[in-house]
């Protein structure tokens, strides 16, 4: 049996892993770091299992290869998929869910710790030899903020958005959960436009639909503090990107950290990369990618695979 993994080198690199019990549920098992688009076809030719996260399996593909029984993802979005044709041609489609929780709620604490105590700025600003010209013991050119007594808001109160929630209670920070977007306001959740002007933090933990694309944009920056943080570890189309860029320069919000943007990598560029914003954060979407979170997302790769050979729904999205 031809089985083929198309990407390995997004959740392994330089053999960090161990693939033991994958390779034990996939004997053959063929891995490609990576798979430019222009090869998938050759490389899927015949397989009856492909492994991916984020190649693309469209319905050509999945249509020229009748054989092919199992597309399995080590990631929870299945947006480069297309389950409809796959459903059509009787091919199973699973994901792997809750697997990186302790790594994007330690992301989104590391990047808010280092904007509420100003820890770049001051880095640099001792690197550059402000300390030495000091005449006293501390420097308070910039803002350092304490998290007890704040608002967090948080978008999207599945397992990610309650493990923040927990962390930011611990802290001794209030918490406020939006309504899911396009619902009225309920007991215990709030419309998004009444929770935006109360947080000191908004985290975003919600996936990209058409209710929530561009959630955030000039409109709803508008509404929050100018000292407010916006931290985003989910999608980047839930935020309008030059909006961010306009509001951090021009000092109506108070800081950002963007681990997502709307390509990966963004080839084409991204107004939230420019060197002159102030007050923002952007990490390669790497909030995910502690070792031990890759680690669990190849064992429940490999757990679903098993469950699928023994006639099993583990893990299934079709």
């Amino acid at each position: 049996m031809k089985s083929v993994f198309l990407d390995f080198a997004t959740v392994s690199t330089a053999d960090d892993l161990d693939a033991g019990d994958l390779l034990a549920a996939l004997p053959g098992l063929t891995r490609h770091a990576v798979t430019p688009d222009e090869e998938v076809d050759e490389r899927i030719a015949g397989a009856e299992v492909v492994l991916l996260n984020k190649a693309e399996m469209t319905r050509a593909r999945i249509e020229a290869n009748p054989q092919l029984r199992l597309i399995a993802l080590t990631a929870t979005g299945t947006n480069n998929v297309d389950l409809q044709a796959a459903e059509e041609r009787g091919v199973a489609v699973c994901n792997i869910r809750d697997y990186c929780t302790p790594s994007v709620v330690q992301h989104v604490f590391a990047t808010l710790l280092a904007l509420t105590h100003s820890i770049r700025e001051y880095d640099r600003a001792l690197k550059a030899g402000a300390w030495e010209r000091e005449e006293q013991f501390t420097m308070l050119h910039y803002p350092v903020r304490e998290l007890a007594g704040r608002t967090l808001g948080i978008v999207g109160y599945g397992v990610l958005g309650q493990a923040v929630a927990k962390v930011a209670e611990a802290f001794g920070m209030r918490v406020l959960v939006a309504a899911r977007p396009g619902a009225p306001q309920s007991e215990g959740r709030w419309a998004l436009r009444e929770l935006l002007p109360q947080v000191d933090v908004l985290s975003l933990h919600c996936p990209i639909t058409a209710q929530t694309r561009r959630l955030i944009g000039a409109p709803e920056l508008a509404l929050m503090k100018t000292d407010a943080v916006l931290i985003n570890t989910a999608r980047g189309g839930l935020i309008d990107p030059q909006a961010l860029a306009n509001a951090l320069r021009a000092g109506s919000l108070g800081g950002a950290a963007i681990d997502v943007v709307d390509q990966e990598p963004p080839v084409d560029g991204n107004p939230l990369l420019a060197p002159d914003i102030p007050r923002l954060i952007v990490t390669p979407h790497t909030a995910w990618a502690a070792r031990e979170s890759r680690q669990r997302a190849i064992d429940e790769l490999a757990r679903n695979v098993r469950d699928f050979f023994a006639g099993g729904r583990r893990g299934r999205v079709v």
